[in-house]
């Protein structure tokens, strides 16, 4: 009887320990959903796809990419996203505007990236370009500093918005080339795209992807990308660095997120799958088609790059002034 007992009573204290793996061999038993806080079309919505197609196979269960442009720069939707049950079947595609530099640019964007997320991996970091319509008698940045200095005023450059990391990169350029710029905010990427092909702005800071099409008709010249390597898509242009801004080094950077309390099992599940996805050839390749290099890391390596980028970015963001709104 006591024999019975004593094993009655280990079962009983063990069963909770072994129900934990358990769960993760049973994960996911449904659909998974993740959520690109912005339009469809995009950088990050591409980004989105090509690896919610692969984990799709890998996982046993569909990855379904659900567009919310529900404002605020894809600030509402990330707070969605914080709010959802932390159970792995809602995730989150995190970027620089809404992890990095929305802290500082809303007075209550309604998350903390550091206390409300359960971060899973980066995906892919990208470089913006410096880019000059082809009449700009600029051939690279050293050419574009002095001819801006020559200028003497403030000289106009496009960028895709106000708040931007390709605004901030503009400033954090100006500052370290010690020159005064001007900014022209648009509407995003794609109406800047086609003003400085159409030369109604002479200077840019843009991405890669829309950027492509006016490189390579002979309208727009690349002048620099802004990370601290060369883009493998684009391997003849110069990093800031090599053009006399040592240390420069402004990237987007694209990852996946879960909801603050999403079990660890779930959570290394998932890196796993999510590195076993960057490794593959076809999804490098799509990937690097984007002007963006894969980055498979850890949990706690991308939870460092969340608190360093949002600490970064802050920073720049007060130096240059801009008040949150």
């Amino acid at each position: 009887m006591r024999g019975r007992i004593a094993i009655a009573s280990l079962i009983a204290i063990t069963a909770p320990a072994a129900s934990v793996p358990a769960q993760a061999q049973q994960y996911p038993n449904r659909p998974i959903t993740l959520v690109v806080p912005l339009p469809p079309g995009g950088t990050n919505d591409i980004m989105a796809r090509v690896v919610g197609e692969r984990l799709s196979q890998t996982l046993g269960q569909q990855v379904i990419v659900e567009n919310r442009a529900a404002g605020g720069s894809g600030t509402v939707a990330t707070r969605q996203v914080a709010k959802s049950a932390p159970d792995g079947y809602t995730l989150l595609l995190s970027y620089t505007s809404t992890f990095a530099t929305a802290p500082s640019m809303y007075r209550n964007i309604g998350y903390d990236v550091r206390k409300d997320f359960a971060p899973i991996g980066l995906i892919a970091s990208a470089p913006s370009l410096v880019l000059a319509h082809q009449s700009l008698p600029a051939r690279n940045v050293p050419e574009l500093i002095a001819l801006i200095k020559q200028h003497g005023n403030p000289f106009q450059y496009g960028s895709p918005g106000v708040g931007t990391v390709n605004h901030l990169a503009a400033e954090m350029f100006a500052r370290e080339a010690g020159i005064k710029l001007m900014q022209i905010p648009y509407r995003g990427s794609n109406p800047l795209a086609s003003d400085l092909i159409g030369g109604h702005v002479k200077l840019g800071f843009n991405p890669i992807p829309v950027s492509r099409s006016g490189i390579e008709g002979g309208l727009v010249r690349a002048l620099a990308v802004t990370s601290l390597k060369r883009s493998s898509l684009l391997a003849n242009v110069p990093t800031l660095a090599e053009s006399g801004l040592p240390g420069f080094d402004v990237t987007l950077r694209y990852g996946i997120s879960a909801p603050a309390g999403t079990p660890r099992a779930v959570v290394e599940r998932l890196n796993k799958e999510l590195n076993a996805a960057l490794a593959t050839e076809s999804v490098r390749t799509r990937i690097v088609q984007e002007g963006a290099e894969p980055v498979p890391i850890s949990p706690e390596e991308y939870a460092a790059d969340i608190d360093r980028e949002e600490t970064r970015w802050s920073a720049v963001i007060k130096s240059i002034g801009i008040q949150p709104e």
